[in-house]
């Protein structure tokens, strides 16, 4: 559903949605349709470790993994940015929670909720390459695209979104709107200094 919120079974949160951009059910098809490329993909091999970002990755990980029919692990990372947080600046990246399963010699999937301008996905892509892993793919729900700085290839993708600041299904504004079941667009008396960068 596109451009408003209906109203039965609206939540509290709705009213601060100008436009849902990817409605649940889509949502959910294509996490599912990602699953099932991932498990084709793995079939015939070892499954892979998926590795995800925190937070805005949680609700898409716990979905994507139950997509996937094969005996997948999932471990997590959190990054926090400092310096410059102007979009297309070059701020820095430090670890603050590392992975705890060995990935030497094991296929790995970075599972990301956002990629924009690829900067802090390339700093960890650079951090797993180092553990040696058999491969490393990057799965993305979302892809912004047309702010990129730097050339990610991408394995999987969900969904392909213009540069609006978006909310619900983990990403948050605030730490709030996690738990919309859809990806929306805020109205802009409730986002004064969005749009602001991203976990990708």
């Amino acid at each position: 559903m596109r451009g408003g919120i209906a109203s039965p079974g609206a939540r509290a949160l709705d009213a601060n949605i100008a436009e849902v951009m990817i409605d649940e059910a889509t949502l959910q098809a294509r996490v599912r349709a990602l699953g099932a490329e991932i498990t084709a993909r793995y079939a015939d091999g070892p499954a892979p470790v998926l590795v995800g970002v925190i937070k805005g990755v949680t609700f898409f990980m716990a979905d994507l993994v139950r997509a996937i029919d094969l005996p997948v692990e999932m471990d997590f990372l959190a990054i926090s940015r400092y310096g410059p947080h102007a979009r297309g600046s070059r701020a820095a990246v430090a670890v603050l929670y590392d992975l705890t399963t060995p990935i030497t010699g094991r296929p790995v999937i970075l599972v990301e909720d956002v990629i924009d301008t690829g900067l802090p996905v390339a700093f960890l892509l650079r951090m797993l390459r180092a553990r040696q892993p058999a491969s490393l793919e990057v799965c993305a729900l979302l892809d912004r695209q047309s702010v990129r700085l730097i050339d990610i290839p991408l394995t999987y993708v969900g969904f392909r979104i213009p540069d609006r600041f978006v909310v619900g299904y983990g990403l948050d504004y605030q730490e709030k709107y996690r738990n919309l079941p859809y990806i929306g667009v805020l109205r802009p008396e409730h986002a004064e200094d969005s749009p602001r960068p991203l976990a990708g």
